[in-house]
């Protein structure tokens, strides 16, 4: 059975053989000298930005740890995976691209793969749950009315469970992680789907549960919290001033969420198509140059989220000031 099976293997490589086993050497770069060295200052800029930041949100959260909301939780579980990202991933990739070659091996590369898929996907799934919160919080009150902090922590067991589960799946013989074309880092290897239909149905099944369903429902959740903001903002005018003031940090809360999210798929969506071409179009048709400006740019990501909280900060103080004056001032009267 085990001859049959490398039998099956040898002439499914045969057929199409990915990137990394048409050369001797995998892990040499395929970029010049200077386009390393231009990624690897680019990749230690953004790595001290993105830790520096995060490591910031989280330090001022844990301040006032007791007095978060679920949704202020979740944000802190988005700066810890990409606090994850910064410190774990970003040291392998940026001594490679200085070095013009990966320097750690296949065990190097898998882990590398595996610890980026993690924290990604742990990233998206915790805006999902933002999103949903946002959307009970806005538009079915009833709902989001009962939404604590306790259900915040199970929501997060959830999170960490499903990120841990998709990226280990590869170690189970489904999928695997492979380098880069251009040879000094590495990822999820999309190009199994060129093999067979087990890699097909692999790449497919984590282009859905791990990028497109969560993409969907953060899409609706928004639209439908837009829609919903546009009917009711002449009905918050009419009640007092407390009920306003609690409407309004509600909005600056899902504010942030939107442009956390809407920052997180910009940055995301070109490495997805690319991927998604490598996988299914014709083999090895993204030129090698071409494919490394989308992974420098998904590896961007964690770095846009403390900018975020830091813009909107301002504002939740004026907002807070704002309803101590009018919670004053209604004692006075009274």
């Amino acid at each position: 059975m085990s001859g049959m099976a490398s039998e099956h293997n040898t002439s499914s490589q045969e057929e199409y053989a990915p990137h990394y086993l048409q050369k001797g050497d995998p892990f040499a770069s395929k970029l010049s000298r200077e386009a390393d060295i231009i990624a690897g200052f680019y990749l230690t800029v953004i790595g001290i930005l993105s830790t520096l930041g995060n490591g910031y949100v989280i330090f001022m959260s844990s301040k006032r740890k007791k007095k978060l909301r679920p949704a202020e939780i979740m944000t802190v579980n988005l700066a810890v995976c990409d606090l994850g990202i910064s410190v774990v991933g970003k040291p392998f990739s940026i001594i490679s691209f200085f070095c013009h070659r990966w320097m750690f091996g296949w065990i190097g590369c898998r882990w590398y793969g595996w610890a980026g898929f993690f924290f990604g996907c742990g990233s998206l799934i915790t805006m999902t749950a933002v999103s949903l919160d946002r959307y009970l919080k806005i538009c079915h009150l009833s709902y989001g009315t009962w939404l604590k902090r306790h259900h915040a922590f199970i929501c997060l067991a959830i999170i960490w469970a499903y990120a841990t589960f998709w990226a280990t799946v590869p170690f189970a013989g489904v999928g695997s992680y492979a380098p880069e074309p251009f040879g000094t880092s590495c990822t999820l290897d999309w190009w199994l789907a060129q093999a067979s239909v087990a890699g097909q149905v692999f790449v497919l099944s984590i282009l859905f549960f791990c990028l497109l369903l969560p993409t969907a429902v953060i899409v609706f959740s928004y639209v439908k919290i837009i829609l919903k903001v546009k009917s009711s903002t002449k009905e918050v005018a009419h009640y007092d001033t407390r009920i306003q003031n609690s409407h309004i940090l509600e909005m600056k809360l899902t504010k942030v969420a939107m442009l956390i999210c809407a920052g997180f798929l910009i940055a995301w969506i070109p490495y997805a198509v690319v991927s998604v071409w490598s996988a299914f179009g014709q083999p090895d048709s993204v030129p090698i140059q071409f494919s490394v400006v989308p992974t420098l740019l998904a590896k961007s990501a964690a770095m846009y989220n403390p900018i975020i909280y830091q813009v909107i900060d301002c504002k939740f103080g004026c907002c807070r000031s704002g309803g101590l004056k009018a919670k004053n001032s209604l004692k006075k009267s009274r």
